[in-house]
């Protein structure tokens, strides 16, 4: 039986639905020099470059109290998309990954040489076949003596996701089963929508067309538990909303392929504008002049005044003559105390 005919029967065998025999078939294709495969997800450059010593890292990992997380993926993969788009798009969730684990990707159609947990040399998918890698991603949290401590046959939301990054990563697991953890520790799912306004410019999207004001876009996605923040607090009060009527305010899926014209005058989507813009977490929120220049940005999750405070540093014009945010931050606090306005950075 041809190759990719056998991973189309074992995809249908562990009801994998979402790998098709063409992904299969991309798979078994061989690249021309150049080319990309067509299934091919790229995988965020933190992730630890790992000669697959699986014991070795493990090692590794403790001298530095962290863990290894083994990420198993293949090519073609929505799951595998949607946590490295969705969750790894999440600044908090980088951070909580990046602060406890080294993550190891490893291929569960791979080739690659593994020495396994007894030091056994095997390849990735033989690996994957003897842990009994059924699903894509699975994702096995190991300890400091290479047990896994939790494994994830699938896709977690991001919340929930955030709760195993801190069960796993605060060792919590010597205390109490993760069930327990889940429940004392309820996560709170996102809204799981875009939370447009009609105050908003709506499509289609011709941003070079505009009147003569600075423009905020946010780009955000739909399963971002800080998006939701932002938009039912942060933007709801009215310092934050005098603010913002001062913007021509555009709210962008920065994965969606929503035609999108520039404030330079080319044609693209929201997902691709993103990308140029080099846009990594949700919610970003882009200020542009009012020439369609690149002004100034914040990243992912920030308190009210810090979000208010980066509006105001564009439409002051202070970004022009004050090129440290912090500073201007700063002064901007001592002023208003000076005025008797309490300022609270964390409300």
């Amino acid at each position: 039986m041809p190759g990719a005919m056998r991973r189309f029967v074992f995809c249908l065998l562990f009801l994998l639905p979402w790998v098709s025999p063409a992904s299969a078939a991309q798979e078994e294709a061989v690249l021309q020099p150049g080319m990309v495969n067509p299934g091919f997800h790229e995988q965020p450059a933190w992730f630890k470059q790992s000669f697959l010593d699986i014991r070795e890292d493990v090692a590794e990992a403790a001298e530095s109290d962290r863990r290894v997380m083994l990420y198993f993926y293949q090519d073609g993969c929505p799951y595998c998309k949607k946590l490295l788009e969705t969750n790894f798009s999440q600044r908090d969730i980088v951070e909580r990954t990046r602060g406890h684990f080294d993550v190891i990707a490893i291929n569960m159609w791979g080739d690659r040489e593994v020495l396994d947990f007894q030091g056994k040399p095997t390849t990735e998918k033989n690996f994957a076949t003897d842990l009994k890698v059924m699903f894509t991603p699975t994702l096995l949290f190991l300890n400091e003596q290479g047990e896994v401590v939790v494994r994830l046959n699938g896709y977690y939301a991001p919340h929930k996701f955030a709760a195993v990054l801190d069960y796993v990563g605060q060792k919590k697991d010597r205390d109490m089963d993760f069930r327990s953890f889940l429940a004392a520790n309820e996560p709170v799912a996102a809204k799981g929508e875009l939370h447009q306004d009609p105050s908003y410019l709506q499509p289609p999207y011709r941003l070079s067309q505009r009147a003569a004001k600075p423009l905020l876009v946010m780009f955000e996605q739909k399963d971002c538990a800080p998006c939701d923040e932002l938009h039912q607090d942060i933007l709801t009060r009215p310092e934050s909303r005098e603010l913002l009527r001062q913007f021509d305010v555009v709210l962008l899926d920065m994965w969606a392929d929503t035609p999108v014209q520039t404030p330079s005058g080319r044609e693209t989507t929201a997902a691709e504008w993103s990308r140029a813009l080099k846009v990594q977490y949700a919610p970003t929120l882009v200020m542009f002049d009012r020439e369609g220049k690149e002004a100034f940005r914040t990243e992912a999750y920030l308190k009210a005044f810090h979000v208010q405070s980066s509006l105001d540093y564009v439409l002051s014009g202070a970004y022009r003559s004050q090129p440290s945010f912090q500073r201007y931050i700063q002064k901007r606090a001592e002023a208003l105390e000076a005025q008797g306005v309490h300022v609270n950075l964390m409300e």
